[in-house]
């Protein structure tokens, strides 16, 4: 049964913090503990989480805004579970921070966290919601406005991180799944596909995988493999195919082989999607850089208005790494602009493309970025960027204008999309068109200069000029989040979480975020008070 916890509004008479000496207990209220209680676990609203729990009459709930509050701190820390309730226990800062003024107030079981956990993800998967998310959005829009964050201008960007997960070869992950259906199987099946599942039940994965040497064997073997599974799924399809075991063989099977004329062949190319480990079913593969990441991208938006005093981190999203960032940029848009007063974004190359495009459209959102994907365009030729568009009310490119200044109008053609035909009497004296550098032609039939374009050429010009105009600003806006992705990410060694599963990442990263954002504002108010 749900039960809002109001006991830490009013502080024991007698207790150990009120014991302190003068001297800790001003150190104490001054540190982090006391930013963290007041600008969040204060502001969690606990109606939010009740529909987790049940209406009928029973045992009250442990309180939500602990339970939140020690997520956050164990993301922030970096700690494992027993970490966690270590410094729950015994930390008299952790315990401040939770609103608790008496060391032996508030016990719970460690199973209770689990049992959190567990209620916000299946909420996730029932309902598509993540309270935590939602928690930490309604947060920070609080903390903006208190203290008057200005938020009209901020900066995106992402970074690899990775779950807990082996990072197993092609062959290993196709052993595991075989050994996985074999924990499933009844007594009877086991003993009837003996013969199938012997190769493999001798040792781990890892151990059957570290036997196989040269290339040769490794395709031998994955010939075999790739046999063994297909008719181990012809053969439990009806018993088990509902079991999760036998799913994840069947998706395994399909990812890594193919028939060709009924006879199993392993695929040489392998979707980025592709599944990573049978324990993270929504980890994907990705290289960049020259460097392969298995696992998840993790996108961090933050204010970056040089009048602020202080940033604050406004959004955080989690996919599987190959998710591309346009596609993340473009899903981020709709909730910031709803939430904050943005106008300005700062992003990097890998940012612009189709899907934000779409959802820029006509929205009053300027996105700078700060490098343009795809290869270098010749600086001794006009770009489409060169030249200056003019459209109408629903988007479509009505006028153009040449760096020679001539306009014209622009019309919808059948196939190649916008034309724009230019005075060919002008163009014969414009010093640009002597040079070679228009790329605006003579038609055989028609003496005016044809330049032809697309509306997806129009979006990459229009932020190919927004870019040229920021090139050689001093002050480059976006380079500061580098350091907030870091600091999201540094109580994880590596870049790798100790959790798995996209719901599990996202609210450790969400609680991570929320911990940076609160040493911001204790940080911030700690400047203030010193410089008074």
């Amino acid at each position: 049964m749900f039960k809002k916890n109001t006991k830490h509004l009013q502080p024991a008479l007698i207790s150990a913090i009120s014991e302190l000496p003068e001297k800790q207990m001003k150190l104490l209220k001054g540190s982090w503990a006391s930013t963290f209680y007041r600008e969040f676990f204060c502001r969690i609203d606990e109606e939010a989480f009740a529909k987790l729990y049940t209406n009928e009459p029973s045992r009250p709930n442990v309180p939500v805004n602990v339970l939140a509050g020690l997520e956050v701190l164990k993301a922030g820390y970096g700690w494992s579970d027993a970490e966690l309730y270590e410094n729950f226990m015994f930390n008299l800062q952790v315990r401040y921070a939770l609103g608790y003024d008496r060391l032996g107030d508030g016990d719970f079981a460690i199973r209770t966290l689990y049992y959190f956990r567990e209620r916000l993800g299946k909420y996730n998967i029932e309902k598509g919601v993540n309270i935590l998310e939602e928690a930490f959005e309604n947060i920070t829009d609080a903390q903006i406005a208190d203290l008057k964050v200005q938020t009209g201008m901020q900066r995106m960007d992402s970074t690899q991180i990775a779950s807990n997960i082996v990072d197993a070869s092609r062959l290993r992950l196709l052993v595991e799944a075989i050994q996985r259906t074999h924990r499933i199987l009844s007594e009877s099946d086991q003993s009837r596909l003996e013969n199938n599942y012997v190769p493999y039940m001798k040792g781990s994965s890892g151990h059957y995988a570290y036997r196989v040497k040269g290339k040769d064997a490794n395709q031998e073997h994955l010939q075999k493999i790739g046999e063994t599974i297909y008719n181990l799924l012809g053969e439990l399809k009806e018993d088990y195919a509902e079991e999760k075991a036998y799913q994840v063989l069947e998706r395994i099977f399909t990812e890594n082989f193919k028939l060709v004329k009924e006879e199993v062949c392993p695929k040489e190319e392998i979707s980025s999607g592709s599944l990573q480990s049978v324990d993270d079913l929504e980890a994907s593969y990705r290289t960049k850089a020259k460097a392969n990441y298995k696992g998840y991208v993790a996108n961090i938006t933050e204010t970056c208005d040089p009048e602020n005093d202080l940033q604050l981190i406004t959004k955080v999203q989690v996919e599987p790494n190959n998710t591309d960032d346009d596609q993340m940029l473009a899903e981020a848009l709709p909730n910031l602009q709803k939430r904050t007063d943005l106008d300005t974004l700062w992003v990097d190359g890998g940012f612009g493309g189709e899907a934000s495009d779409d959802v820029l459209e006509n929205q009053p959102i300027e996105v700078i970025q700060t490098a343009i994907r795809g290869p270098k365009s010749d600086p001794n030729k006009f770009h489409l960027a060169d030249f200056d568009v003019q459209k109408d009310q629903e988007g479509n490119p009505i006028q153009i204008t040449c760096p020679y200044g001539q306009s014209v109008a622009v019309k919808l053609a059948r196939t190649t999309g916008w034309q724009a035909r230019f005075n060919p009497d002008i163009c014969s004296t414009c010093p640009f068109k002597k040079e070679g550098r228009c790329r605006t032609k003579p038609q055989k039939r028609d003496p005016r200069y044809l330049l032809s374009f697309t509306l997806k050429e129009l979006q990459t010009a229009k932020r190919r000029k927004a870019y040229l105009a920021h090139k050689d600003d001093e002050n480059n806006l976006r380079a500061a989040v580098e350091a907030t992705v870091r600091s999201t990410k540094h109580p994880f060694p590596s870049g790798k979480l100790p959790v798995r599963g996209k719901f599990r990442l996202t609210s450790m990263m969400i609680a991570s975020a929320i911990y940076v954002n609160v040493r911001r504002i204790w940080q911030y108010e700690a400047d203030l008070a010193f410089a008074v």
